[in-house]
């Protein structure tokens, strides 16, 4: 009796064994696959600011009004610019620029004066053989007109040059004049002396005083302090005086404005852009305007 309880122990034993291996096996979980995180959104290229830029303008008294016209709207379109200018008589400046003031770019209002300052003209006119003036970029902007003008009214009666002429002869008039070393006193002596009249005498009579650029004359005359000057037809315009005459180039030639980018300029790219912009039709637009004549050459 013990082998069968022994036996069927063992049997049992067997069959669960084999149970137990053919038992299904369940699979291992599928192994998880990480999501990719979604790619971040490129930010959107965008230029680097423009490279804020100073531009130094030094330029002839007449251009004042003129010029600061069009530099408020060039900055206004351009804010990374700041143009700074310095006005005063041609002379003055090119002393200036010569002794070593900051500028990028000259407007002259005479050829004399940018003549001084460029190694290429004349050496009887350059007689310093200085060389500030960058290669290729000086050109004649700007032609104005050498204008005999009066204060309100004309008191004296002045008609014209040949008036004008006649009167400081017969000592009745006193005429206002640039000094000699600016532009449109250069152009009075000339004048002066196509009719033959001595500037020396005509000052030791009392019969001329003198300004040291056009904006001081422009001044005399509209103080009625004198009886009239010359001055530029644009000078006359920005202040409301009445023009009677202007020269004829047989006179004193033209009053041809050059204008050039300095060697010492730290900013010619921007410099030569606001110099195109003064001869583009915004610019012809606001010099013609008050009497300048666009002579680009």
């Amino acid at each position: 009796m013990k082998k069968w309880i022994s036996l069927f122990t063992a049997l049992c034993m067997v069959a669960c064994l084999f149970a137990g291996c053919g038992a299904k096996q369940e699979a291992p979980a599928p192994a998880t696959v990480p999501t990719a995180a979604p790619a971040e959104t490129a930010a959107p290229q965008t230029e680097a600011p423009a490279r804020p830029v100073e531009l130094i303008v030094f330029a002839a008294a007449s251009m004042t009004e003129t010029l600061t016209k069009l530099g408020d709207q060039y900055m206004a379109e351009h804010p990374e610019v700041t143009v700074v200018f310095n006005f005063d008589s041609s002379g003055t400046l090119k002393t200036q620029i010569q002794e070593g003031a900051d500028c990028d770019i000259f407007i002259s209002a005479g050829q004399k004066q940018m003549n001084q300052l460029d190694i290429t003209a004349n050496p009887e006119v350059n007689t310093e053989g200085l060389d500030f003036v960058l290669e290729g970029t000086r050109f004649n902007i700007l032609e104005n007109k050498v204008a005999l003008a009066v204060p309100e009214g004309n008191p004296a009666g002045i008609a014209s040059y040949d008036d004008l002429a006649a009167k400081l002869k017969d000592g009745k008039v006193v005429l206002a004049m640039g000094n000699s070393d600016v532009p449109v006193g250069q152009y009075t002596q000339k004048i002066l002396a196509y009719y033959a009249l001595s500037e020396e005498d005509l000052a030791a009579a009392g019969a001329v005083t003198y300004g040291s650029n056009v904006k001081e004359v422009t001044t005399q005359v509209s103080e009625a302090t004198v009886d009239c000057g010359i001055i530029y037809q644009t000078d006359a315009f920005s202040a409301g005086l009445t023009v009677v005459d202007t020269a004829a180039a047989e006179m004193c030639g033209q009053a041809i404005y050059p204008a050039a980018i300095l060697k010492t300029s730290q900013n010619v790219d921007a410099a030569q852009a606001f110099l195109d912009y003064l001869v583009s039709d915004a610019g012809d637009t606001v010099f013609e305007a008050v009497g300048f004549t666009p002579v680009v050459s």
